[in-house]
């Protein structure tokens, strides 16, 4: 197994024209940790992750990736060393899982990594169906799965880059709870097994704090507070990231925060020009 690679953003600043959405951002994540982004819609989860892939291009700082500066690669020589589970992304009809998967390989490797047309002859495929668990289905058509298997599939596709770093945009959209802990648990024992790093954007606090070593809170597009779950999961980051009035307690087995929302609390001014 490789060595874990850590992730270093310096005073990164992004914005699209007329609408500035990172403002100076400042953060470090170390080799092998897990770490959760949370925040409201628009504070720059999302931005901060394809900045971190190297899809995007700081205005101003940088990002380093094991020490190097992601500016300084291409598009794919970022794609060999960080992968990308985005949102959500259009089926293609008539796709099988094992195809799907396969076009990590393209992405990291260009028609290089696609090596047979069946994709049986990689072992790279092989090993990222094999580690997600969905191997049984490498010849069924993606849009015959349920939501939870398809997010099973595409974390597949992801693993398939081969890649030190995982950065995934909000893994359990659209799942029910079920698929959520699923989908978590799984991320959490492949980052154990491959050695990875990984950087998540979650909306459930609980999650956050169940799943998470470190919790990261953006708001209007900077880091407000930066810790364990213990150190940022407190009432008052409910209301001041996340506008909501309520209790946090403690789970009486493990010890992680739990949250007891009560109540939505009006959006400070700065969030009526957050779109």
């Amino acid at each position: 197994m490789s060595e874990p690679v850590g992730i270093h953003v310096e005073g990164v600043h992004f914005g699209y024209p007329g609408r500035p959405v990172l403002r100076g951002v400042d953060l470090t994540v170390r080799p092998g940790e897990l770490a959760a982004l949370i925040g409201l819609n628009g504070c720059g989860k999302s931005t901060l992750l394809r900045l971190a892939a190297g899809l995007l291009r700081p205005d101003e700082g940088r990002v380093l990736l094991g020490g190097d500066d992601l500016a300084r690669l291409s598009r794919r020589a970022a794609a060999r060393r960080v992968a990308l589970l985005h949102q959500s992304s259009p089926a293609v009809p008539g796709m099988t899982v094992r195809h799907l998967v396969r076009q990590g390989r393209y992405a990291a490797r260009g028609p290089l990594g696609m090596l047979r047309e069946d994709g049986d002859g990689d072992p790279v495929v092989a090993r990222a169906l094999r580690d997600v668990g969905v191997e049984r289905w490498a010849g069924r058509e993606v849009d015959a799965l349920s939501g939870g298997e398809r997010q099973r599939v595409r974390l597949a596709m992801a693993l398939a880059q081969d890649t030190r770093v995982l950065l995934l945009d909000e893994p359990t959209t659209y799942l029910d709870l079920h698929h959520q802990l699923d989908v978590l648990r799984t991320v959490v024992r492949l980052r154990a097994e491959r050695g990875l790093s990984v950087v998540m954007v979650v909306h459930d606090l609980a999650h956050a704090a169940r799943f998470a070593e470190r919790v990261v809170a953006l708001r209007a597009g900077r880091v407000v507070a930066d810790g364990t779950p213990k150190e940022v999961v407190t009432p008052g980051l409910l209301a001041d990231v996340l506008r909501v009035a309520g209790r946090v307690g403690e789970d009486p087995e493990g010890g992680w925060p739990v949250c007891y929302p009560d109540h939505p609390l009006p959006p400070l001014e700065y969030e009526n020009h957050i779109h």
